[in-house]
């Protein structure tokens, strides 16, 4: 932060414009507006069959809180992740109260790579979520067709990459198979690598 700066507060996040996504980051105000349609695409089916089968538990195994876009609070700390999910017997009461944010870290997280937001993501919020206890953090990149997966481990992260078409078994979910190929938006061809 710059040397004078004050830290950013919650009010910076009220204040920003209708359809803007605030999040404060060791006591800096980090703002973008609402995700691109492919995002959007990506993060709806992905929500869409996790909710289903590890949610609702309909024809998987159920267990799980699978949310979309939650308010995570931890401390000074406001995150909001493309989609969190808790397991059910460590927060059986998770719904039950009416703020509009969580303080319990996730079991996972999922953010899904935006050209604005993928330096933030990867630079910023995966160490903080690994500081915070997150078990298992997802990085989708929609242009990219890929998915990695992170498993906390005690000093970092443990990463499986996963891409284009591949059928998978990803880590927290990885008791039902996850056809990657029915994350991208129909008819998008994967943008071209480093």
């Amino acid at each position: 932060m710059a040397k004078g700066k004050r830290p950013a507060t919650y009010e910076d996040i009220e204040a920003l414009p209708p359809g803007w996504v605030g999040e404060l980051i060791d006591d800096e105000l980090w703002a973008f507006p609402r995700p691109a349609k492919w995002h959007a695409w990506v993060a709806s089916v992905l929500a869409a069959k996790l909710g289903s089968t590890f949610g609702v538990g309909q024809g998987g195994p159920g267990g799980w809180w699978i949310l979309i876009e939650p308010e995570l609070h931890f401390g000074r700390q406001v995150l909001v992740p493309d989609l969190a999910g808790w397991r059910y017997e460590r927060a059986p009461e998770l719904l039950e109260q009416d703020a509009p944010f969580f303080d319990l870290a996730p079991n996972w997280v999922c953010e899904v790579l935006s050209p604005s937001t993928a330096a933030l993501d990867r630079g910023r919020k995966l160490p903080l979520y690994h500081r915070v206890g997150v078990s298992h953090a997802w990085l989708v990149d929609p242009r990219a067709h890929t998915l990695e997966v992170y498993r906390r481990g005690p000093r970092g992260w443990r990463i499986a990459r996963y891409g284009g078409e591949d059928v998978v078994r990803a880590e927290p979910f990885d008791t039902e198979p996850l056809d990657l190929g029915r994350l991208w938006a129909p008819g998008s061809a994967p943008a071209p690598g480093p």
